[in-house]
């Protein structure tokens, strides 16, 4: 391992801050769902009408997602930002403050919230070209893979933690201040006005932008990876369900996070001195999730293996990152991952109703074998994508200042 690309990343100007700046900005929104949960459950009386909520949330934020992501590139990042962060928060501190017996405008105030998301996932992986070249940008994606594992594990468990020792209102209430100042803080760090370069090509329509033989694919790759995790994950519940023991749901998920964390600092470090083909990696990806198909039985066997499996899930998904971004133009950067965004939220919905029926009919095991026929889809998809390849970081720096 080379530390070095990690060592240049901490000394370029504006990565660190804007790293930290999408991690808050970001914690609060993805603490949001269990006090949503739970909120809607105790209004209606049952968790039917909280995944109805749930539900009509995710359909606003994926909608909206591309919708800002696109007005980003257009109008410039920062006022997209932080208007809809301060919409998102005024939006969520009227769902936690209607009252119970308004329980069926629910689904339409969470609707309305989703919609409101602002575009932070997005707008952060459309700045990385921007600001970081070379090996580095490498190095970058696998540092956001990575960070990404932590929030997905932070996040919710900050939101359990205020249910348990507040209540969901008081959870909501205190997801949307946050919320509001930490994306108005991230906000500050982007683009007041749209840049736009004489010398570039014009910017592709949507059509143009998502029928690209690359960018089909990659986007084609990518909701199958989310709907494979989808599936896995609620695998793991189906085998903490299987030995009655709920808590291993939750050790699994760890297990894995622990291993793709691992994984993405490992990838960050790699000297990257040949091509790299993203199917690889899925392919790579896909062979371990197959071999957990045949340690489902055993619940330390299946942490080994899951613990292996996410070893490569932030560098997979640190190649896809990197290869949108190095295959789209820069004009389109933020709406490219708002469209990657809402994809892997359909992903995720559709790969949990499928695994959800799956297990049913056929066992625990199977939620594995739909999550590897998943990755099996995802690598025939990358073949023709091209390669990852080296770049001369010295020379590019050399450019740099000679202009």
């Amino acid at each position: 391992m080379d530390l070095t690309a990690y060592r240049d990343l901490w000394r370029t100007q504006g990565v660190m801050a804007l790293l930290a700046s999408a991690l808050v900005a970001r914690l609060p929104v993805l603490a949001t769902m269990v006090p949503l949960a739970f909120l809607a459950k105790d209004a209606a009386g049952n968790f039917g009408w909280a995944g109805v909520v749930a539900g009509a949330y995710s359909i606003g934020t994926a909608v909206a997602s591309v919708v800002w992501s696109r007005m980003a590139d257009r109008k410039g990042a920062r006022n997209v930002v932080i208007g809809t962060g301060m919409a998102w928060g005024v939006s969520m501190a009227v769902v936690a403050l209607l009252p119970d017996s308004w329980y069926r405008l629910l689904p339409v105030a969470a609707l309305i919230a989703g919609g409101c998301v602002a575009p932070v996932t997005s707008a952060l992986r459309a700045n990385w070209p921007r600001i970081v070249h070379g090996s580095r940008l490498r190095a970058v994606y696998s540092l956001d893979a990575t960070a990404q594992e932590f929030l997905f594990v932070l996040g919710p468990m900050t939101g359990a933690v205020i249910v348990s020792f507040a209540s969901p209102r008081a959870g909501l209430l205190a997801c949307a201040i946050a919320a509001a100042a930490s994306i108005w803080w991230f906000g500050l760090s982007q683009r007041s006005r749209a840049h736009h370069d004489e010398n570039a090509e014009p910017r592709p329509t949507a059509r143009q932008l998502l029928f690209h033989q690359h960018r089909a694919a990659l986007l084609i790759a990518w909701a199958c990876l989310v709907m494979g995790f989808a599936a896995m994950s609620l695998g793991m519940v189906a085998v903490a369900d299987q030995h009655g023991n709920r808590l291993i749901a939750g050790i699994l998920e760890m297990v894995a996070a622990i291993g793709s964390v691992t994984g993405g600092i490992v990838n960050g470090a790699l000297p990257g001195g040949r091509d790299s083909y993203v199917w690889r990696r899925m392919l790579s990806l896909t062979v371990l999730v197959t071999a957990c198909v045949f340690v489902t039985s055993s619940v330390v066997a299946l942490a080994i293996m899951m613990f292996a499996a996410g070893c490569l899930i932030a560098p997979t998904i640190a190649a896809v990152y990197e290869r949108i971004g190095e295959l789209t133009p820069n004009s389109a950067h933020t709406e490219i991952f708002g469209w990657a965004q809402s994809g892997g939220m359909v992903g995720s919905a559709v790969g949990s109703a499928v695994a959800g029926a799956v297990v049913e009919a056929f066992g625990v095991r199977y939620a594995w074998v739909l999550a590897a026929a998943l990755g099996v889809l995802a690598t025939l998809s990358l073949l023709r994508v091209p390669p990852h390849r080296p770049v001369d970081t010295s020379a590019v720096e050399g450019t740099a200042v000679a202009a």
